[in-house]
């Protein structure tokens, strides 16, 4: 599966280091990064209160340490093997 974000929100800047992200299908995904490993879950919406738990479709480690918790977005797009088209 290849997935093209096409807009993505920074709602912290670290440890850890997440977005709020949209597909160019408009669905969305919750991209997160904490303990040196990287996820991306798809949810309904940014609204917590109606996410199921479920495991992560993409997920990377990096091998930082386990404390690692900052990453920039296209470093995180190139270890989960995504495609960012932020200006679509």
């Amino acid at each position: 599966m290849r997935l093209v974000i096409v807009r993505a929100v920074q709602t912290c800047p670290g440890n850890p280091s997440q977005w709020d992200a949209w597909d160019d299908s408009g669905r969305y995904w919750y991209l997160r990064y904490r303990f040196a490993r990287g996820t991306a879950e798809r949810q309904p919406s940014p609204d917590t209160d109606g996410w199921t738990a479920r495991e992560p479709e993409i997920s990377f480690e990096t091998g930082y340490g386990q404390y690692d918790g900052e990453i920039d977005l296209e470093e995180f797009a190139v270890r989960a093997g995504l495609e960012l088209r932020l200006d679509a």
